[in-house]
C-alpha cells in the first residue's frame, strides 16, 4: 500500500519530497491542492480517501484545530478505512488536545503516535530532522523505518503527550534564541559594525549555535522567505504559555519572545520566516 501524507506547507512538502526520493510511493492531500504540484505522488480526493489507500498516514498541519478537522471533519481520515492503519502526527500540537487524538483514532480501529519535528525545510530535504515520538511502542517500531528516512536523531518518550511537551520546550529555546540573535544583530548594525560582521564574530564566540548558523545568510541577505513562519512560532509559544500555566510556573524569556513575534505579526510579517523579527527590531528607534 501507499504511504499517505496530509499537509503540504513548506515543511510538509519537503518531508513528502524526501520520502518520495527515498523510494516510497505516496498519496497526498492538502486543503489547497495546488501545493501538491511538483510532487510525483497520487493526489487523494480527501483525507478519508488517503486513509483508505494507505497503511501509514503522516500529518503535518498548522495546529491542533487543523488536526481535529482532518481527523473528524467531512470526509476526514476517520471516515476512511481505519482498521490497522497508523497515523503519525508530526504537527506541533497543544498538549491538551493530543489525548483526544489518541482516543479518536483508536476508537476507529487505528493507531496514533505523536511525532513532532525539530527542524525546517533544509534538514527535512536531507533527512536530517530531529524527531521525538510518544505512544504505543509497537506503533513506534512500525513507524521507525519511515521516520529514519526523515530524521538523523530520533528519541522515544513512551508516555503520551511527552513528545508534544518536549517540542514546546524546544521551541521556547528556538524562539528565544532567534529574538536574541536578531536584537544583537540590530545593535551591531546600529553601531556601524554591520550585521554581517556582527554575526560572523558572534558565530566564533558566545552566539555560536545552530540557529545562528542556520539563519546567518538569510539575515545578511534580508531574505525572509518562510521556512518556519512568525505565525507558527507565535502559536507554539502560546502553547508553551499554556504549558507554563499548567505547571504553575512563570514563562520569562519565551514569554518576552512571544510578544516580539506578536509585534512582528502586527506589522504584517506573520507569513515571513521567524528570522524576520530582526527586520522589525532593526527599524525600532
Amino acid at each position: 500500500m501507499k504511504i499517505g501524507f496530509i499537509g503540504l506547507g513548506n515543511l510538509g512538502k519537503a518531508m513528502a519530497q524526501r520520502l518520495i526520493s527515498e523510494g516510497l510511493e505516496l498519496i497526498v492531500w492538502n486543503r489547497t491542492i495546488d501545493k501538491a504540484k511538483g510532487l510525483q505522488a497520487e493526489v487523494g480526493k480527501h483525507p478519508a480517501d488517503v486513509m483508505t489507500k494507505s497503511e501509514i498516514v503522516f500529518l503535518n498541519v498548522f495546529d491542533s484545530g487543523a488536526v481535529s478537522a482532518v481527523l473528524s471533519g467531512d470526509n476526514g481520515l476517520l471516515r476512511g478505512k481505519c482498521e490497522g492503519r497508523l497515523v503519525i502526527d508530526t504537527t506541533t500540537n497543544h498538549f491538551e488536545a493530543v489525548p483526544l487524538f489518541y482516543e479518536l483514532v483508536e476508537k476507529s480501529g487505528g493507531y496514533y503516535i505523536e511525532s513532532p519535528i525539530f527542524g525546517s525545510v533544509v534538514p527535512a530535504s536531507k533527512g536530517a530532522l530531529t524527531i521525538v515520538v510518544s505512544g504505543d511502542k509497537k506503533s513506534y517500531e512500525k513507524a521507525r523505518p519511515y521516520l529514519d528516512k526523515l530524521g538523523s536523531n530520533i528519541f522515544y518518550l513512551p508516555t503520551p503527550t511527552h513528545a508534544t511537551r518536549m517540542k514546546l520546550i524546544n521551541n521556547m529555546v528556538l524562539g528565544s534564541f532567534m529574538t536574541t540573535i536578531a536584537e544583537v544583530a540590530a545593535y551591531g548594525e546600529a553601531s556601524g559594525i554591520g550585521r554581517a560582521k556582527t554575526l560572523e564574530i558572534l558565530g566564533a564566540g558566545a552566539g555560536n549555535s545552530g540557529i545562528l548558523h542556520g539563519k546567518k545568510q538569510s539575515l545578511i541577505d534580508g531574505n525572509y522567505a518562510a521556512q518556519f513562519s512568525v505565525d507558527a512560532i507565535y502559536k507554539d509559544l502560546h502553547y508553551a504559555q499554556d504549558l507554563a500555566d499548567e505547571l504553575k510556573r512563570p514563562l520569562f524569556m519565551a514569554g518576552l519572545a512571544r510578544e516580539l513575534y506578536g509585534m512582528a505579526r502586527a506589522r504584517g510579517r506573520g507569513g515571513d520566516d521567524f528570522s524576520a523579527v530582526f527586520d522589525v527590531l532593526n527599524k525600532l528607534k
